[in-house]
């Protein structure tokens, strides 16, 4: 008789140690299969350089570091995005719908966005810059189609007086980046309610 006691405790011991692990294990899988067949696809969102204002060599290099550097930043807390930053500029003001739609085709990205860096002058004659800079940023989708855009002034919305161009340059993006996610919910709560 005690030995079926006995022999009963590592029976039921491995059966309770099998039913967790074979519960959790389908539980991790029944997640994974989830999360395939969910909505969260990846974005893939290209990002020009930006086109920057006054057209100097010497401050485009700074200028993309900064600004690449914030969206970075911004847009890693987002886990379904996915940053491709190509290596050239267009025009913001012109915009070519073929060039977009080629660069997202071939690069296999959702969205296109368009920034521009403009640096105010300060004083009279040659140019001499301030810390204040306005971003502003254009998002097309992979069709070439415009969607919305957002602009963020450093003085006007900060009244920002000290302080380098670098650090302007990440708060002009990060205020650019907070617009254009308050316009993309806006564009789609008006489809949802046609819909």
């Amino acid at each position: 008789m005690q030995g079926e006691q006995k022999m009963k405790k590592p029976l039921s011991f491995t059966f309770i140690y099998a039913l967790f692990f074979f519960g959790f294990t389908g539980c991790s899988a029944q997640n994974n299969g989830l999360y395939l067949t969910d909505s969260r696809k990846v974005i893939k969102i290209a990002y020009f350089n930006p086109e920057v204002f006054p057209d100097l060599e010497e401050i485009k290099a700074p200028t993309n570091t900064a600004f690449f550097s914030a969206v970075s930043d911004k847009l890693n807390t987002f886990k379904n995005n996915r940053l491709l930053f190509l290596n050239t500029s267009t025009s913001f003001d012109n915009t070519d719908k073929e060039t977009i739609r080629e660069f997202c085709l071939n690069n296999s990205a959702d969205f296109a966005v368009i920034p521009k860096v403009k640096y105010f002058k300060v004083g009279i004659g040659t140019y001499v810059f301030s810390n204040q800079v306005e971003v502003s940023m254009k998002l097309y989708d992979a069709q070439g189609n415009f969607i919305t855009e957002s602009s963020y002034n450093t003085f006007r919305k900060n009244a920002r007086i000290l302080g380098s161009a670098e650090n302007s340059i990440k708060i002009g993006t990060n205020g650019a980046l907070k617009d254009i996610t308050k316009n993309m919910r806006r564009i789609y709560r008006a489809e949802q309610e046609k819909s």
